[in-house]
């Protein structure tokens, strides 16, 4: 007697659910806040080092910001940020460098087709999203802040 195609594929289904390793939640968890937290020590360092200089606030978080950006470049370069990522997760991803790792990342991929058509134009495939629903975002944020605004004042 032959079993069914439906009674066989559920049998490799049970197999593969057996099989399939369980996700260590907490450990996970804790990676990607340390990680996170790492990254967000070291930018509150170059913070502090850049107060320390006679800028202004906005002078100060512009320099930070692009100090940030930068690391993350080179780190994602010399191929670091991939095992931070791969053990920080989510840590790794959120803050600005990790905006820093996609772009980079992407544009290494794509060295290989030139600089205008491979990098130049492959390196925002990923992030375009992301810089399109920010600026869209930060545009219904400030439409629905002036609305309030002119309700109230």
């Amino acid at each position: 007697m032959e079993k069914s195609a439906y009674e066989e594929r559920s049998r490799y289904q049970q197999m593969v659910t057996a099989r399939t390793p369980k996700p260590k939640y907490a450990k996970n968890i804790a990676l990607a806040y340390l990680v996170g937290g790492a990254i967000c020590t070291l930018a509150q360092a170059v913070f502090n080092a850049f107060s320390g200089m006679s800028l202004t606030k906005l002078e100060v978080s512009a320099a930070t910001l692009a100090t940030i950006i930068a690391l993350g470049a080179v780190v994602t370069g010399l191929g670091v940020y991939d095992c931070l990522a791969e053990r920080g997760g989510m840590g790794a991803a959120v803050p600005i460098s990790g905006f820093s790792n996609t772009i980079t990342a992407a544009a290494m991929d794509f060295k290989r087709e030139g600089y205008l058509l491979g990098m130049g134009a492959k390196m925002f495939v990923i992030a375009g999203p992301v810089i399109v629903y920010g600026l869209v975002g930060g545009f219904v944020v400030t439409l629905i802040r002036l609305a309030f605004a002119g309700i109230s004042g």
